[in-house]
């Protein structure tokens, strides 16, 4: 399986805190059978993004965790959207995306979603860029608005659910979001979105078995495998159903 949004690094982030719990957080994401993980610290007001720098603590880690894990990194970015960040991402779109593809993963506000949403996603598409918008069960305006999701994926916004959501972790609220916009086929993309060893855990493959139940096993393999491995790769995702629109 491939987790294309993990907060793996440490000390960059509201990740973990210390090399020790980065190396067990790749123990734990290999022991449930990850075998490539994308590191995306954030990029927002609070955390500044300095790819090169990353990149070189990233080289660390592949050190630290050695080959015996037989765990693979690319380096990506919780890109969160805001004006500057996006006339910066329109600028220097690479140095964003999930290595050196053309995906990028989007994170919204929790407290304001952009009136000219969809303009954004376009203005992205005509740098080259396909836009993931991340844990938009999570979001609680938009769980108040999911027929915006499904409108979002038939623009070809990809969607990325978290993997715990489905399983419940994170509440009742994201769970049904998840399962209903599983439903609509307007998943794309299942990822961890880990934090730390405990109880953000680099973790799949307890949630591809909850969607297996939802929607059958070769749509459940594609959002742990085939999608994210497609996409770390630079390539189109193999399985990009139509969104069920309401």
């Amino acid at each position: 399986m491939i987790d294309i949004h993990c907060h793996i690094l440490p000390e960059v982030d509201d990740g973990p805190k210390s090399w020790d719990a980065a190396v067990e957080m790749c123990r734990l994401a290999a022991a449930d059978g990850i075998t490539h993980a994308v590191a995306t610290p954030h990029a927002n007001d609070r955390y500044a993004y300095d790819r090169a720098y990353l990149s070189g603590l990233l080289d660390e880690l592949r050190e630290k965790v050695g080959p015996a894990l037989q765990l693979q990194f690319s380096l990506g970015c919780d890109f969160h959207l805001s004006f500057e960040n996006l006339e910066r991402v329109l600028a220097q779109p690479h140095t964003y995306t999930i290595g050196e593809t053309n995906y990028l993963l989007i994170e919204l506000s929790n407290f304001s979603i952009p009136t000219r949403l969809s303009e954004c996603f376009t203005r992205l598409g005509d740098r080259g860029l396909t836009p993931i918008l991340t844990h938009p069960e999570r979001n609680p305006i938009l769980q108040q608005t999911p027929q915006r999701i499904l409108e979002w994926a038939e623009q070809g916004c990809l969607m990325q659910v978290t993997a715990s959501a489905l399983t419940g972790l994170w509440g009742e609220r994201p769970e049904i979001i998840a399962r209903w916009l599983l439903d609509r086929s307007a998943v794309h993309i299942l990822a961890s979105d880990a934090h730390d060893t405990k109880r953000r855990i680099p973790n799949l493959s307890a949630a591809r078995d909850v969607a297996e139940k939802i929607v059958g096993a070769e749509y459940a393999d594609a959002l742990v495998e085939g999608n994210p491995g497609a996409i770390v790769n630079g390539m189109p995702i193999p399985y990009c159903p139509r969104p069920v629109l309401d």
